[in-house]
């Protein structure tokens, strides 16, 4: 009966969590034709529209994202980030909402255009604004697989650390779950939380396992979970590790990668990206 419960309760966990990356919903054509302003332009990927929509919303003659050299946000090279002074009804406008909670920057991330994104980062958006589905911009790229639009984001300020969706996951939780490898390095680069446990019980290391294929891609993203210093120790809510986990599915690739030593603690690492140790307190940091 307790073996029946747990395999009830595991493909409850995989169900809710294939359908928590299906809720990311892009607009609809019908939505699309229907969008005016901000959002229209995010979806064309018009910077210039956007810096004079925002313009004429600051009631500016000056383009917000224009630094001192009269740079446009277009042009700027990755990594900048200009957060100008706006006014309310500019930041209203660039936080403005479709139907389905979508902010011009999810549009324009949905929908590929990087320009766009970075006139409306250099114009105020905001990176952490969720939709309806509780998705951010970060969130939205991870899950597409989409790591040129996911450098952009980054590049421009936007946080890799967010909690998202309605099972409180994080875009790494999601890109492991799919076997994003390249964007599972480039989120861990950004200082993602490594360990973050969602509402399911499930840390990255766990999905990219338990709903993984055991394949090459979702090989990559167990591989750079445990070099960046993941905890393998952490198990599921029937306290199956990863390991376990592999086992059970016969994925031998992972099982060697789980079963390889870790080569160096866990605190130094942390250490190397500028976190704290914590205290003896706290409990021990080693693994």
């Amino acid at each position: 009966m307790i073996a029946a419960a747990l395999a009830l309760a595991a493909m409850a966990g995989l169900a809710a969590t294939s359908a928590s990356v299906r809720a990311q919903v892009p607009p609809s054509g019908a939505e699309i034709a229907a969008y005016r302003g901000l959002h229209a332009a995010a979806q064309r990927g018009d910077p210039a529209e956007i810096e004079r929509l925002v313009r004429a919303a600051s009631g500016s003659n000056e383009s917000p994202s224009r630094g001192p050299a009269g740079i446009s946000a277009s042009a700027q090279p990755t990594g900048t980030s200009i957060r100008p002074q706006i006014t309310e009804s500019a930041k209203a406008s660039l936080e403005s909402r479709d139907a389905n909670g979508r902010t011009p920057l999810h549009v324009a991330t949905f929908a590929k255009r990087r320009d766009a994104i970075r006139a409306l980062l250099s114009a105020g958006a905001d990176s952490a604004a969720l939709d309806n589905d509780r998705y951010d911009a970060v969130t939205i790229a991870s899950v597409a697989d989409d790591e040129g639009t996911l450098r952009t984001l980054l590049g421009a300020g936007a946080s890799a650390k967010l909690i998202t969706s309605r099972y409180d996951g994080t875009a790494l939780i999601a890109a492991a779950h799919l076997g994003h490898d390249g964007v599972v390095r480039q989120l861990i680069a950004a200082g993602a939380p490594l360990d973050h446990v969602n509402n399911l019980g499930w840390t990255a290391l766990i999905e990219a396992v338990v709903l993984g294929d055991g394949g090459p891609r979702h090989q990559a993203c167990v591989d750079a979970l445990l070099s960046a210093g993941a905890d393998r120790s952490i198990g599921d809510r029937s306290r199956r590790t990863p390991l376990q986990l592999a086992q059970d599915r016969g994925y031998n690739a992972i099982i060697a990668l789980l079963e390889r030593p870790a080569t160096v603690k866990r605190w130094e690492l942390r250490r190397l990206r500028g976190e704290q140790r914590p205290s003896a307190e706290q409990g021990n940091f080693e693994s």
